[in-house]
């Protein structure tokens, strides 16, 4: 499924959706963004706890923050997709952040760790049905389905890869 067949863009979370290729289907853009990290992350080895500013996120933190995200919202799609409308809570990205023990771990260890997840949601999304995938669940107050939530799933760390091309080199 693509874009097109969203039944509606979510509010707030339009703004990932919107970066990915309107032409794409959801199963291929996730097993091709599996690799979304590997240009940049060579080029940042050596600035692995650099902050751009003081209360940003390290590109170790930032990266922690892509998995336990990807992790949330294949949660959700999940849910959504069994039971239906569920009113689930939100995340506080910030707290996970301050909570993420991310200082011993090796950049290599946590893109590992985002691509043993992307495979793990690319098996979530290639095993439910379109009428699953179109089911409404809302979160944050917001009405979205698991078809959106795959490609903010896409979306999402494509926006925190502007940003490193962005603020960290």
């Amino acid at each position: 499924m693509k874009i097109d067949d969203l039944p509606f863009m979510p509010e707030f979370f339009d703004r990932y959706i919107n970066l990915v290729d309107r032409n794409v289907t959801l199963i291929d853009e996730l097993k091709k963004s599996i690799d979304v990290f590997d240009e940049v992350i060579p080029q940042l080895k050596e600035k692995v706890d650099f902050r751009y500013q003081e209360g940003k996120w390290s590109v170790k933190e930032l990266l922690q923050h892509c998995i336990d995200t990807e992790r949330v919202l294949a949660y959700r799609a999940l849910v959504f997709s069994r039971e239906g409308n569920v009113d689930l809570a939100g995340m506080d990205e910030n707290i996970y952040a301050q909570n993420a023990i991310v200082g011993t771990r090796s950049i290599d260890d946590l893109i590992n760790e985002f691509k043993v997840i992307r495979q793990s949601s690319i098996y979530l999304f290639e095993n439910l049905s379109k009428e699953q995938l179109v089911q409404i669940g809302t979160c944050f107050a917001k009405e979205m389905t698991p078809l959106a939530i795959g490609f903010v799933i896409i979306g999402h760390p494509t926006h925190h890869l502007n940003t490193l091309r962005e603020k960290y080199f």
